[in-house]
């Protein structure tokens, strides 16, 4: 209490004027009382110095961590399209709803058709989106119109829902001249700056520290939007993958990484790609949020989307997702998937797992569709995707200029070289190449006007020929 300190400190100042006690008692009883008062701190405060690496606490006992328990796979119905939680179900109309579900159909349509045009010749190349439709959709429907995405090469559901049309495809893959590539990408590779979709890349895994790069971005930006990047079980094998997940979650990027895990890399299955519980394992120990879900529940990814769009939008962190799923088609047209796993295999996943019939079990208990709406949506579909492609292959190819533009703002001297050489070797050689199917020649009439033109104008004015000689 004050009275009694007040009164301890009168009686040393008292003291303190003894010629013994002054000198030798009271500085020897100070200074024990400060050693005594000093080691009772020191003694009450932990030695707990943990390293900048990381905060674990220290223990006595060695013990090497075991296998980590398996993560649980969110869904919201099962697999005859009866849901489990009716709450879990997104509050989206039925008129919303049944287009979603046309658009699966259509996209397995346009699948079969575009898979045939291959085998006939009249495609170089082709890839399937069977039995991913509702990781694919599902996910694109919980996104908004300015968010970035990066796609891999197995995500045409996304860009039908966000516009892309199927002649924009069918344009694609034949490489005409309504192609938005310019005939410049191998067939699948589609690309839309007005669907802020980022062009699909054919080395496997770039995309994903891009869409690390370009959340971070939208974030310094002060942008209202994330950005999503899809990627495969095999990619997440890539080293790209994992410099991605690290420097968007040191950098807190608005990214989420929707993992697409088929069971299948090309031929090499998931047990021989990794020991660990899948990719949603590495989420926390890059300290993402992550979630794992039903890939072939349309429902269960859309609201795990959501959450992980809110999670991203409004903490501004990188998020998880791994949506499990099956790969019922091959790899691609260059692939034989029967010469690695059996028919039976992907029967078993076909009949028992697959996202369209889910959702059509779902809307016929609901009584919104039947065997009549299914026949007329899979008839109309079929129609819709062979006139696409039909009308596609009518259009001419874009014209050789395309070529050598678009790469740099004033073509370099190297470019204009080649250009003027291919333009020479066409006109020596014109019945040797179809030219006729290009929307026009490398040079039209009008272009080599204006070239003369601006050639003569030049000379003009390095050269100052006399007025009368001018013509």
């Amino acid at each position: 209490p004050l009275p009694v300190r007040m009164a301890l400190r009168n009686l040393l100042s008292t003291l303190g004027g003894h010629p013994y006690i002054g000198r030798r008692v009271l500085p020897a009883f100070l200074v024990a009382r400060a050693f005594h008062a000093t080691r009772g701190k020191q003694e009450a405060r932990p030695q707990m110095r943990t390293y900048p690496g990381s905060n674990a606490p220290f223990t006595e006992k060695m013990e090497f961590v075991p296998k980590q328990d398996v993560l649980k796979c969110y869904r919201v119905m099962d697999e005859h399209g009866k849901v489990l939680v009716e709450g879990d179900v997104p509050k989206i109309s039925q008129e919303q709803l049944l287009d979603v579900y046309r658009l699966m159909v259509t996209l397995n349509t346009m699948d079969t058709v575009l898979y045939d045009a291959q085998r006939q010749g009249r495609l170089s190349f082709y890839m399937t989106n069977y039995g991913e439709e509702a990781a694919q959709i599902g996910s694109a429907m919980a996104l908004q119109p300015q968010d970035v995405i990066y796609g891999q090469y197995r995500e045409a559901g996304v860009f039908l829902y966000r516009g892309y049309t199927v002649d924009d495809i069918t344009a694609q893959c034949v490489a005409n001249c309504n192609d938005r590539g310019k005939g410049r990408q191998m067939p699948v590779h589609y690309g839309s700056k007005d669907h802020n979709i980022q062009t699909i890349s054919s080395p496997l895994g770039t995309q994903i520290p891009q869409a690390a790069g370009a959340g971070y971005a939208l974030k310094l930006m002060k942008k209202d939007a994330i950005c999503l990047a899809y990627f495969g079980d095999g990619a997440a094998s890539e080293g790209d993958c994992q410099a991605a997940f690290n420097i968007a979650a040191t950098r807190k990027a608005p990214t989420i990484f929707f993992c697409r895990n088929n069971g299948w890399a090309i031929s090499t299955p998931t047990k021989e790609q990794y020991a660990g519980d899948g990719i949603a394992a590495r989420g926390p120990a890059y300290g993402m949020h992550t979630v794992r879900v039903d890939g072939n529940d349309l429902f269960a990814v859309y609201n795990a989307t959501t959450a992980a769009r809110d999670l991203a939008s409004r903490k501004q962190v990188p998020v998880l997702i791994e949506a499990m799923t099956y790969r019922e088609g091959h790899h691609s047209t260059s692939d034989d998937s029967s010469r690695y796993r059996s028919t039976e295999e992907v029967d078993y996943w076909h009949q028992g797992a697959n996202p369209i019939t889910r959702v059509r079990l779902y809307l016929e208990n609901k009584g919104l569709w039947d065997v009549d709406r299914e026949k007329m949506a899979r008839d109309e579909s079929r129609k819709k995707v062979l006139k696409a492609l039909t009308d596609a292959e009518r259009e001419k190819k874009p014209p050789l200029r395309d070529l050598f533009e678009d790469v740099y703002d004033t073509m370099p001297w190297n470019l204009q070289e080649q250009k003027e050489e291919l333009d020479e070797h066409l006109a020596r050689y014109a019945d040797k190449y179809p030219l006729d199917q290009h929307l026009a020649q490398l040079f039209d009439e009008e272009e080599r006007r204006v070239s003369l033109h601006l050639c003569v104008a030049w000379m003009e004015h390095i050269l100052p020929f006399p007025s009368h000689k001018k013509k």
